[in-house]
């Protein structure tokens, strides 16, 4: 490495170091200047307005503990117990400072035919099977909680889809008498004294009722088979014609749900977790790939299949039997909550028919984003899981995840699955990065020429003359000068779908190789007692192998490159790509990262063992055979020679 190199990284990390000061000086200054804002609210006693500052502080430190402290505070003395305002349906309850609050009292008069139903016992009724543990709670006749039985949290506790007050399932409608019911907030009757299904063996159902009266209810009857993450719900209506208005076609569903973290890897977990839906009997499905904004809302005017609640890894799916008539679907971020990452909210218009019996008809997904999972719950479902668009997508789902689906059958550790995949992968596309090992030797090799040209016309307003000169001598030795770029960008399609399989491949998760824990998380050996803006609190050792084989394969390739008046630009620009690499992938799945590196390292082996075969000599002595022959022009030729003669200002014959 030159001297000029060595100046040129030691500039581009000074950059950095200087930027990172920057930003963490105004990050600084914009969380103080927050929190100096929110006291003064509260010595004004304005409450609400200091709750606001206090979340805009989170923004710039998003899991600050004081901060997040004084939030609960002040929500606990507001009376809403770490709730967001505009959220005022859910409280989130915080199990290790959980607040009691008395309830309020209800004029029970005033839901008409379901007063009786104002009061009650919360009891829990547990539903489950081999794969996941339902708890529905009487009141709402909602699921309270799910678990995940073959899976655990980065910390290893259970996997909780949701728990407790964190959701809100139910119908809003208006009577003929203009009551609004909400049935999230109304007690059912269990039809059965039992309370514990096991559907192990056999399939199991629950059925819980919202008494309207003697004869007349609503009824919700879960059912669940072994094997499925997918429960049904069947909600059912008796004789309900007396109390919902007979012209009503639609009632709306009201679905909410808070997300919590279940990733070591908070950052990537948002990136990762998205809202999407899919219009009834169409094939694609819609919604942000990644949520980018604060707030995203959907207005679904149509009728649509359903919609999901997804996380990085896992997903709550609801599903109509047959469609959903339209829908507002919002998602939003949830800086404010630490243990929660997403906050979703669907109205949706279900069916209803007016008659005495009546019912509409769906079903949950409570599951891994698994492919072949999803893809036997039908109705494109697997498609939530993002690989990538045309080409990328298809290699990802022809070849990649083919490949990796049948080495797992027979090898039981990820880190040699990603190595044997990588060779195979290199092995397929040697003749590709062969091609352009010797399109760089062949450039290497007339470098001399071409540094005789550049002497020749050392001018500025020459460097047409220059340009033709260098690219005749080019066409007389045979040397293509897209090939050794060609090659190069026929790779990307297949880098790309890497990109996009691994940070989405539940397969990988909690998966230890080496020194990494989990491969679909990124790696640490140390932890940074500080955060580095674009690099993080931590140091990932793959993310920094994959640098130092990046650097090494770029120093090899600048060592094969032409020589010209923008050759220290050129080295620059190429040496700067690693560095920035080496921000921007730190909190990236190791799997990614050690996969990246791997093809470094395979690729510098390759170009070793390539200018080994390669007889310099005997190529040098094809050139200038080649640069003796006579070269017959096409007139296509001729025309481009006589265009660029007359942009140089030399007279054009006629």
């Amino acid at each position: 490495m030159d001297k000029n190199t060595v100046t040129g990284l030691l500039l581009i990390v000074l950059i950095f170091l200087v930027f990172s000061i920057y930003n963490n000086r105004q990050l600084t200054k914009g969380f103080d200047s927050a929190v100096a804002a929110a006291e003064t609210e509260i010595s004004n006693g304005n409450l609400e307005k200091a709750i606001i500052e206090y979340e805009n502080a989170l923004r710039y430190r998003p899991n600050d503990a004081s901060i997040l402290e004084k939030l609960r505070q002040l929500n606990v003395e507001l009376g809403i117990v770490q709730e967001p305002s505009h959220l005022t349906d859910i409280q989130i309850a915080d199990d290790n400072n959980l607040e009691v609050l008395p309830p309020r009292p209800v004029d029970s008069a005033r839901f008409g035919p379901f007063s009786k139903a104002v009061y009650g016992e919360n009891e829990f009724i547990i539903l489950e099977n081999d794969l996941i543990e339902m708890k529905i709670a009487t009141k709402g006749g909602r699921v309270w909680s799910v678990r995940l039985k073959e899976f655990v949290r980065h910390d290893s506790t259970d996997l909780i889809l949701f728990d407790g007050d964190s959701t809100v399932f139910g119908l809003n409608f208006y009577t003929k008498d203009n009551i609004a019911i909400k049935t999230n907030d109304l007690f059912f009757t269990p039809v059965s004294d039992q309370r514990n299904y096991s559907a192990v063996a056999d399939s199991q159902a629950v059925a819980l009722r919202l008494m309207a009266g003697e004869d007349s209810y609503i009824e919700y009857l879960y059912s669940l088979v072994p094997g499925k993450y997918s429960p049904n719900l069947s909600v059912r209506f008796r004789n309900m014609t007396s109390i919902i208005p007979e012209n009503q076609t639609t009632l709306s569903l009201d679905w909410k749900m808070y997300m919590p973290q279940q990733e070591k890897g908070r950052l990537y977990e948002e990136n990762y977790s998205s809202l999407k839906y899919k219009y009834y009997q169409e094939k694609d499905v819609e919604g942000p790939i990644r949520a980018t904004k604060d707030v995203d809302n959907f207005n679904v005017s149509s009728r649509f299949s359903w919609v999901a609640y997804q996380d990085q890894f896992f997903s709550s799916i609801l599903i109509a039997d047959n469609f959903f008539a339209n829908g507002n679907l919002t998602m939003e971020k949830t800086p404010s909550l630490d243990k929660y990452i997403r906050y979703y909210s669907s109205e949706i218009g279900v069916p209803y028919e007016s008659s005495a019996s009546s019912e509409f008809d769906m079903k949950f997904y409570f599951g891994p984003n698994h492919i072949k999972t999803l893809r036997k719950e039908g109705d494109q479902l697997e498609k939530i899981i993002f690989l990538g668009r045309n080409v990328i997508g298809w290699i990802s789902r022809g070849i990649i995840i083919p490949v990796f689906n049948f080495l797992e059958k027979y090898i039981s550790s990820y880190g040699i699955i990603i190595l044997i995949l990588t060779i195979l992968i290199k092995i397929v596309l040697f003749p590709l990065t062969f091609k352009s090992y010797q399109s760089t030797a062949k450039m290497q090799i007339v470098k001399p020429m071409v540094d005789d040209i550049a002497k020749k016309y050392p001018k500025k307003e020459d460097e047409l003359r220059r340009q033709q000169a260098t690219m005749d001598l080019y066409k007389k030795a045979g040397i293509n000068v897209m090939g050794g770029c060609l090659p190069t960008l026929l790779q990307f399609p297949i880098l790309f779908a890497m990109f996009r399989f691994f940070p989405v491949s539940i397969e990988l998760r909690q998966q230890p190789f080496l020194w990494a824990t989990d491969l679909s998380s990124y790696d640490s050996i140390l932890d940074l007692p500080f955060n580095i803006p674009l690099y993080g609190d931590h140091v990932s050792l793959f993310t920094l192998l994959m640098t130092v084989t990046s650097i090494l394969s770029v120093k090899m390739t600048n060592a094969q490159s032409q020589a010209g008046a923008n050759q220290m630009t050129m080295k620059m620009m190429t040496y700067m790509m690693p560095i920035m690499f080496l921000f921007m992938f730190n909190s990236f799945p190791s799997g990614l990262t050690y996969y990246y590196f791997l093809a470094n390292l395979i690729t510098l082996g390759q170009n070793a063992i390539t200018k080994r075969m390669i007889d310099k000599e005997k190529v040098l002595k094809t050139l200038q055979e080649n640069i003796k022959k006579p070269q017959q022009k096409s007139k296509w030729q001729k025309r481009l020679e006589e265009a660029t003669k007359a942009r140089a200002g030399y007279p054009v014959k006629k």
